[in-house]
């Protein structure tokens, strides 16, 4: 597989791995022959830093899918519209409220509040709807443009097949010389981890039973499968028999750097002969 220029994510996303993406990207690489599948898309910081040529990127989050859309089809016209935007309280508050019809106007609106959010964060409540306060200071949508983060992002997505779908249905797609890349919100057996709505419906400890079947069925199929998750005992029982790595990062959530702590993951990788 061509090994191409990484470009750098244009979405902050929680839970996202930018910091990530290329050690990810270095594991994936040498089993990918074929086509690569992200069901999990989020910031899609791997899928940047990996620049398949050939690509199936998908989420539950039709938002989200929207945006990947419009930014591989139409990027100038979505920086022509963010220009004319004010960042400002008042504007950010009309347009959380608002529900527009229009695909680009959808597109327009997640990015501005994505960049001008309070911290950055993405959370929906239980009807679907976002809920995240103005960020002010220095959050505004200008770095899209001005450091090329969208014209990059629509060259890098040129080729690939965007779509919204159920993780499982893409999984099933995955065969002998694809690799594929999930990242799940990281629920654990007792539910109880605290983690952070990003959709409406919650990913259950069922959900990770069945992207676990899905993940082995798929690496019996050929596929190299690669899955980010929680360092916690029941995701180490889960998936019994494959093959662990363990990441570290220190948590960058308190603005005081003495209190940050260091966060554990799992990097699990099934069907590679080697990593």
């Amino acid at each position: 597989m061509k090994t191409r220029e990484p470009v750098p994510p244009f979405l902050k996303w929680p839970g996202g791995k930018r910091w990530a993406g290329t050690l990810i990207a270095d594991v994936l690489r040498p089993h990918l022959k074929h086509t690569y599948y992200e069901p999990f898309l989020g910031g899609g910081s791997v899928f940047f830093a990996l620049r398949p040529e050939s690509a199936v990127l998908s989420d539950i989050n039709p938002d989200l899918i929207n945006t990947f859309q419009l930014v591989r089809d139409h990027p100038l016209e979505l920086i022509r519209r963010l220009k004319r935007m004010r960042v400002e309280k008042a504007t950010y508050d009309r347009l959380r409220g608002s529900e527009p019809r229009a695909a680009v106007d959808r597109a327009v609106r997640f990015l501005y509040l994505n960049r001008t959010a309070f911290g950055g964060i993405y959370r929906l409540n239980l009807n679907g709807q976002y809920n995240v306060p103005f960020g002010g200071g220095q959050r505004t949508p200008e770095v899209l443009w001005s450091k090329g983060l969208l014209s990059g992002a629509s060259r890098a997505l040129v080729q690939a097949d965007i779509r919204q779908a159920d993780f499982e249905d893409i999984v099933e797609r995955a065969g002998r010389g694809d690799a594929v890349y999930c990242d799940p919100t990281y629920t654990v057996a007792h539910e109880n981890n605290g983690f952070v709505r990003y959709n409406q419906r919650n990913f259950s400890w069922h959900d990770q039973e069945r992207l676990a079947s899905a993940a082995w069925r798929a690496g019996e199929r050929g596929a190299t499968i690669v899955i980010s998750n929680a360092y916690h005992p029941s995701i180490k029982r889960l998936y019994r028999g494959a093959r662990f790595r363990v990441l570290e990062r220190y948590s960058c959530v308190s603005t005081d750097v003495s209190k940050r702590r260091c966060v554990r993951e799992f990097l699990v990788v099934l069907g590679a002969r080697s990593v």
